[in-house]
């Protein structure tokens, strides 16, 4: 694993500690780590929700289009499923 120093403001310093006890991480490094997680996950959900935005239009989904999804859900639990 690499390292990375950061310089913050005492008032961001203060909060970071404050997060790092009041949920449950154990260092400010954790911490910091999960954020950066969250921010690529919403960048990757974001690019995806953009490449929809700018696909062809397909059929219109109905209330038989979800019908038909569920019924397929119940005929074919996930893998792993103790159904």
């Amino acid at each position: 694993m690499s390292t990375m120093n950061i310089s913050l403001p005492d008032a961001l310093k203060s909060y970071v500690d404050e997060q790092v006890s009041e949920r449950g991480y154990g260092t400010s490094s954790e911490y910091v780590r999960e954020l950066i997680r969250k921010d690529r996950d919403r960048q990757q959900l974001r690019g995806l929700l953009l490449a929809g935005a700018a696909s062809a239009a397909a059929e219109p989904v109905t209330a038989s289009y979800f019908d038909g999804l569920r019924n397929r859900v119940r005929q074919d639990p996930p893998k792993g499923s103790s159904e």
